[in-house]
């Protein structure tokens, strides 16, 4: 049997909600993956507790609460708590590569850690 447990879009406080079973507990709702979790779509047809969490695009899944709402179409992830050896696993955010530039006169740098050199 499940129950209806609602989630606030992190980018515009939209409601979503989904029917999922009372044994997981939640981590966090956050506006990106965290690093090592897995996530199925929120309006797939997989089951939401096969994965490590459930990823939302806001007023484009199906979950949105109220019929009236629109939604932001941003992407957002529910991610549950995990455990390893019988420790709960930290979240970590996924690092995403940027691209850092320093104006016209300068060079472009690029990853994590980057030295330019000399």
């Amino acid at each position: 049997m499940g129950y209806p447990v609602t989630y606030h879009c992190p980018n515009c406080e939209a409601i979503v909600e989904l029917e999922r079973k009372g044994y997981l507990e939640d981590k966090s709702v956050t506006p990106y993956p965290l690093a090592g979790w897995t996530y199925v779509d929120a309006g797939g047809d997989d089951d939401i507790e096969s994965e490590d969490g459930v990823r939302f695009v806001c007023g484009e899944d199906g979950t949105l609460r109220d019929d009236d709402a629109e939604g932001c179409g941003e992407t957002f992830y529910l991610s549950y708590l995990r455990y390893e050896d019988g420790e709960a696993v930290e979240p970590v955010p996924e690092s995403e590569f940027v691209e850092l530039g320093s104006g016209t006169d300068g060079p472009a740098s690029s990853g994590p850690g980057f030295d330019p050199g000399p």
